[in-house]
């Protein structure tokens, strides 16, 4: 069972503004009410073996090409993901 990114029991918690790494694991669109946004289950790239955690964002705040397994930026404001990115290559 993932862990909610945004509870107190989150990968990040209250991290009031700033970015973490990760490592996707799955991405999972939710509709709700019509409107569709992503579920992003992630890992602490530091602990690859520890539990899932998951951020629910909109589809216009990640990049278009994410998948399981890439590595990336979790961007954080009042301890929720707003957006996430991918480090240049």
């Amino acid at each position: 069972m993932a862990r909610d990114a945004n509870g107190p029991a989150g990968y990040t918690v209250w991290m009031l503004n700033g970015s973490k790494k990760a490592v996707i694991t799955k991405v999972q669109p939710v509709s709700i009410h019509g409107q569709v946004s992503l579920d992003i289950y992630f890992l602490d790239p530091d602990d690859p073996q520890g539990q899932a955690s998951r951020a629910r964002v909109g589809e216009e705040s990640v990049p278009r090409s994410l998948e399981a397994g890439d590595h990336v930026e979790l961007h954080y404001v009042l301890g929720v993901v707003t957006h996430i990115t991918k480090p240049q290559r």
